[in-house]
């Protein structure tokens, strides 16, 4: 059987608040679990102490028997010191413009190193 450490939605429209759950990854999100270990209230400021609450002996008994935490748990195991932070996943290409727009910046970079460069001799040539 495998298990998973993971969120469980609960609260009202618009107003999440998460479970953190124990429950075998065959089992649907708000479904049955096998125990309940922390919450966690999204509405509230990130310096607030009630934001993550984790039964910490409970967590590090799970995580010793091989359960896995999701990615957003592993971030409050890390936040709490029940286990070492996940390393920051970054995708820097996402961020990039597409090959199009690649195109484009360079023509104008190129256009404007022409421009520049011909006022230059321009200058140079009058005096």
């Amino acid at each position: 059987m495998s298990v998973k450490i993971r969120l469980a939605r609960g609260g009202a429209k618009k107003r999440p608040y998460y479970s953190i759950v124990v429950a075998d990854v065959r089992s649907p999100r708000d479904g049955r679990f096998i125990e309940k270990i922390g919450t966690y209230n999204p509405m509230l400021p990130r310096d607030h102490p009630d934001r993550i609450t984790l039964k910490e002996d409970r967590a590090k008994h799970w995580l010793s028997v091989g359960a896995l935490p999701t990615d957003r748990v592993a971030r409050f195991f890390g936040i709490k010191g029940v286990a070492e932070m996940p390393a920051y996943r970054e995708n820097p290409k996402k961020s990039q413009p597409k090959a199009k727009a690649q195109e484009r910046l360079k023509a104008q970079q190129e256009a404007a190193a022409a421009a520049t460069e011909g006022s230059g001799e321009a200058e140079a040539a009058s005096a």
